[in-house]
C-alpha cells in the first residue's frame, strides 16, 4: 500500500513535511508518494536521504493556500497537491468532495434519511472543504459544523466503528457531548440526537457526557458537531500549554524546586508529552 502525503501542506511545507515521510518511510518501513512542486520536493528530498525505492514524488503544480476560498480553490485549483494526494494519478477536487464522489457514501446511512442522501456528511476535522452541492455559502464551508441529530447519530457510528477497528477497544463506549449528564439539558439538537442514540440498541451508548468528562474515562466515543469540538479542543490546547507555562514558573521560585525538578525530570517530560496536542500532527477523515 502507498500512502500518499500532501508535500505542500502543514507548518513548515514542503521541508518538514518531506523530512517527516522520509523518517517514516525508513522507520516503518512503508511506500510513500510526496505529491507537491517536483522540483521543490526533489531538493528537499535530496538533503534528507530517503530509503531507495520508498519514496516517490508526484508533480502537483498548485498549492491550495490557508487564505484561498475553498469554492474558488476547488474551481480553479486543479492540479493542487491536496486534489493530487487524495488520488496521485488523477487530479480535479478536493479531498472531501473528491472522495465523496469517489467512494460514495456510507452504507449506513441514517435512521431519519436513506444513506443515499447526498446531505449525509463525513465526520472529520474543522478544516474547510467546498459545499457537496456546489455553492460557496460561507455557512456551508465546514465539514461538520452545522449538523442535524441524523450527522451526529453518523458521526458517533463511525466513531465507535473506528475506536473498535483500529484502536482496538472491544466494545466502546459512545457519549454526546452536551451541559448535563441529564437527557433534558441540552439544545434540540443534543436532545434529538440522544433520541436516535437511544433507538440503536447496537452502540454502547453511554448517554450525555459534559466537557469535564474527556479525561475521566466516560466514554471512548464523544459526539459533537465541528464547533463544539473545535471549541473543546483548542481549550484543552490552550489549556495544556498554560499549565506548562505554570509549573515552569514555579519551579524557578526556589533553588529547592529546581533541585526537585531535576529529579523529576524523566517524569515531567513524559506528562508534557501527554499534555502535547501537536504530538499527532493529523485528524482522520471517516465517511
Amino acid at each position: 500500500m502507498k500512502i500518499a502525503v500532501d508535500a505542500m501542506g502543514g507548518d513548515h511545507a514542503p521541508r518538514e513535511v518531506v523530512r517527516g515521510a522520509v523518517k517514516a518511510a525508513r522507520e516503518f518501513d512503508l511506500s510513500i508518494v510526496l505529491v507537491g512542486r517536483e522540483d521543490t520536493v526533489r531538493a528537499e528530498l535530496a538533503s534528507s536521504d530517503p530509503p531507495p525505492g520508498r519514496v516517490e514524488v508526484v508533480h502537483a503544480s498548485e498549492v491550495v493556500e490557508m487564505c484561498d476560498a475553498p469554492g474558488v480553490a476547488f474551481r480553479k485549483k486543479k492540479d493542487s497537491s491536496i486534489a493530487g494526494g487524495a488520488e496521485p494519478r488523477g487530479r480535479g477536487e478536493g479531498l472531501v468532495l473528491h472522495e465523496r464522489r469517489k467512494l460514495g457514501g456510507g452504507d449506513g446511512g441514517s435512521p431519519t434519511r436513506p444513506p443515499e442522501d447526498p446531505r449525509d456528511r463525513p465526520a472529520g476535522d474543522h478544516r474547510d472543504h467546498p459545499d457537496p452541492h456546489g455553492a460557496d455559502r460561507p455557512d456551508r464551508r465546514r465539514a461538520n459544523v452545522d449538523c442535524k441529530p441524523a450527522h451526529l447519530y453518523q458521526f458517533g457510528i463511525m466513531g465507535e466503528a473506528y475506536a473498535r477497528k483500529i484502536l482496538g477497544i472491544e466494545r466502546p463506549r459512545v457519549g454526546l457531548v452536551s451541559i448535563g449528564q441529564e437527557e433534558s439539558k441540552g439544545t434540540d439538537l443534543t436532545r434529538d440526537t440522544a433520541a436516535l442514540f437511544r433507538e440503536d440498541a447496537t452502540s454502547a451508548y453511554v448517554g450525555n457526557v459534559e466537557g469535564r468528562d474527556f479525561f475521566a474515562d466516560k466514554a471512548d466515543v464523544f459526539v459533537c458537531d465541528g464547533f463544539v469540538g473545535n471549541v473543546a479542543l483548542k481549550t484543552m490546547e490552550g489549556m495544556a500549554t498554560a499549565l506548562g507555562h505554570f509549573l515552569k514558573e514555579e519551579i524557578l521560585k526556589s533553588w529547592a524546586a529546581k533541585l526537585g525538578a531535576v529529579f523529576a525530570g524523566g517524569a515531567i517530560r513524559r506528562v508534557r508529552k501527554k499534555l502535547d496536542y501537536a504530538e499527532y500532527g493529523g485528524a482522520p477523515l471517516l465517511g
